[in-house]
């Protein structure tokens, strides 16, 4: 182990020991975005706490703020990680609290629209610049050619992995 030893390195040295002959290498990759993800949900949780919205209920409001028009519930779903029916229990909360709007389209009375009320909008345009700012921090000592890499090393990552859906 080096001398930056994190959990990942202490979780791959315990499968060397009990069972060295299985190449334990992707834990390298997989654990720390894992346990980096981990981290930087519960820290824009805590971020988001004082506007009294969860990360998911603040990416419901952030795909209806980037759009210019209001969407249907499979749209949002679509722009999300997010399942139907979370997405659907996030809506219905964010209208309780008057962060969302929803009405019956004019083209079909059948489908619903979602859209941010103003109250919403203010939530998004208050916590996204906190947000972002975060991010930022979690990327301290990155050049913009770390940056680079990394996006391009990721997003062939994403590839490999929605070739697997």
């Amino acid at each position: 182990m080096t001398e930056r030893a994190d959990l990942i390195d202490r979780i791959r040295a315990a499968w060397a020991s009990s069972m060295p002959a299985m190449d334990t290498s992707p834990i390298d990759v997989w654990g720390r975005l894992n346990r980096t993800s981990a981290l930087a949900t519960a820290q824009i949780e805590r971020l988001l706490a004082d506007s009294g919205v969860s990360r998911s209920e603040f990416d419901v409001l952030c795909v209806l703020a980037r759009m210019d028009r209001p969407l249907r519930a499979s749209e949002v779903t679509a722009e999300t990680m997010l399942s139907g029916a979370a997405t659907t229990k996030l809506t219905t909360r964010l209208e309780s609290v008057g962060l969302l709007r929803r009405e019956r389209s004019d083209r079909d009375g059948r489908a619903v629209q979602l859209s941010l009320t103003d109250a919403g909008r203010a939530v998004v345009e208050h916590e996204m610049p906190r947000a972002l700012a975060h991010d930022e921090r979690l990327l301290d000592g990155f050049s913009q050619a770390d940056r680079d890499t990394l996006a391009g090393l990721l997003a062939r990552l994403l590839a490999n992995a929605q070739r697997e859906i």
